[in-house]
């Protein structure tokens, strides 16, 4: 079932064989990289990696994950463990994505190994929960270092947040709608930005060592607090800080040379996030002591007002450029999950239209948006990033299984690279691990729901996808003509080369 819905596309199974369909061989029906010819190259697929992942995350997670082991040393260490299991799931993803060379991320994978229901649950989750939450996080992050300046020696007003990063989310999704051009070049210049921003930090702390302030990294596992409870939460918000590890495998359509792109992006990408994000992690415990790291109402602010005094202020406007690239990149990804379950039939179908003009999914990205402006409602960061991280782990480790899955049913597939078996088995368990840790060791009724959540698109797909209960799809046709009208969008088999 799940098979026949990957390849039903027009011109999909013009003679070829099973390995082949799902692979480069493309139709002569409209997609989002052939006739667009706005191909990413390695630059545009590194820049892509390090500007999605490096984002808000290394500004907000540092005091989480300090705080749940409560030490030097061990921070670190997670730091550097959340880097080297980033690089294993996106050496997994590396040769899916060369494998079935759609986008769309986890979802086709799913759908070839597993069948729709799963990949449905996936899309179900993914786009009303957890990319919408963390493009709204993100963007809430960016409002509020971006309104601090204007409020010096106290907290921005809430409101001014939530208008701030609104404003955000629908300026990202404007620029998205409009050009896939546009929107990889402004990648581009943030991405730029925010290594100039992670430059500063990293030397600023090696002069710091270099001149002999490294008082605060001896005993440095002294008054840690170690236990599968706290190592769990602290990997969840480290790997906050390294989400976006898979996110070429979203616009694997728009990649030019995807076997060979793919992964040298992430071989390159991903290293070098790990390598800046410990260097970044010693540079703020340099100058301050595990306390005060926690006390501190926004880390790399104080170490800008430490270090870089009376030039600080360039501190929080380059970390909101860094914030609002990741927000920039998450839009450009998710944007291509959205399309792909449109059309799929798994979402409503007019999210699977491409604009004639511009040849971007401009339905799908502007949904994703207006669901992320629901999600700056006020909430908690922290528990945010613990829920979204236990709800996304859960198919990140169903992804890399089914990996291991097609090793044994799908023989017959081209694999461009093919990884050792032992690291998709390493992040099957280490998935594993993550998702049950927390329950475990410290259960909540909020992981309860997030499964019930989950397991609610059960009854959405019987209903709409088994039974084709089309009655959404009747109720949307006014959106739908009005859209083709504003937008001049079509749907895909309706634009040939």
């Amino acid at each position: 079932m799940g098979k026949e819905s990957l390849r039903k596309r027009k011109g999909e199974n013009n003679g070829k064989e099973d390995g082949e369909s799902i692979q480069s061989h493309e139709p002569q029906t409209m997609n989002l990289q052939k006739q667009a010819k706005l191909f990413l190259f390695p630059l545009h697929g590194i820049c892509m990696i390090v500007g999605t992942i490096i984002g808000s995350g290394i500004f907000v997670s540092p005091k989480s994950v300090l705080a749940n082991v409560g030490a030097v040393g061990p921070c670190l260490t997670i730091w550097a463990a959340c880097g080297i299991l980033a690089t294993l799931g996106a050496l997994c993803f590396a040769e899916l994505g060369t494998m079935i060379t759609k986008s769309g991320g986890e979802y086709p994978y799913l759908m070839e190994a597993f069948g729709p229901i799963p990949a449905f649950l996936f899309s179900w989750t993914s786009l009303l929960v957890t990319k919408p939450s963390s493009f709204a996080i993100i963007c809430l992050s960016f409002a509020e270092y971006a309104s601090a300046p204007f409020y010096p020696g106290c907290d921005p007003p809430q409101v001014v947040i939530k208008c701030l990063a609104a404003a955000a989310i629908v300026i990202i999704t404007i620029v998205n709608s409009l050009s896939v051009k546009l929107g990889s070049y402004l990648q581009n210049f943030l991405t730029a930005a925010k290594m100039i921003i992670v430059t500063i930090i990293i030397v600023s702390g090696i002069v710091l060592l270099a001149q002999g302030k490294t008082e605060n990294f001896e005993d440095s596992f002294k008054d840690s607090k170690i236990s599968v409870s706290s190592i769990g939460l602290a990997f969840y918000n480290g790997l906050w800080a390294y989400d976006g590890w898979n996110q070429l495998n979203y616009i694997t359509e728009e990649l030019k040379n995807p076997y060979r792109n793919l992964p040298l992006s992430i071989i390159i990408g991903i290293p070098l996030v790990t390598v800046c994000y410990v260097l970044i992690n010693i540079s703020y415990f340099t100058v301050m002591t595990s306390t005060e790291l926690l006390q501190s109402q926004a880390v790399a602010v104080t170490f800008g007002d430490r270090v870089l005094y009376p030039a600080s202020w360039i501190v929080p406007l380059f970390v909101a450029f860094s914030t609002i690239g990741s927000a920039n990149g998450t839009c450009f990804t998710a944007g291509r999950l959205v399309y792909v379950a449109g059309r799929e039939g798994h979402m409503l179908k007019v999210l699977s239209y491409i604009s004639v003009k511009r040849l971007t999914p401009a339905p799908a990205i502007i949904f994703y948006g207006a669901i992320a402006i629901i999600y700056i409602i006020p909430g908690d960061i922290d528990t945010l990033i613990n829920y979204f991280s236990f709800a996304v782990w859960i198919f990140y480790g169903l992804t890399v299984l089914a990996l291991i899955v097609m090793r044994f049913t799908r023989k017959e597939l081209r694999r461009p690279i093919r990884i050792p078996i032992i690291i998709p088995v390493i992040v099957t368990l280490v998935s594993i691990l993550l998702v049950l840790a927390p329950i475990i060791s410290a259960p909540e009724l909020a992981y309860l729901y997030c499964v019930l959540f989950i397991l609610t698109g059960l009854i959405v797909y019987v209903l709409f996808v088994h039974f084709k209960f089309n009655w959404p799809q009747k109720i949307s046709k006014p959106i739908t003509m009005h859209l083709q009208m504003l937008l001049e969008v079509v749907p895909a088999e309706d634009i040939t080369e």
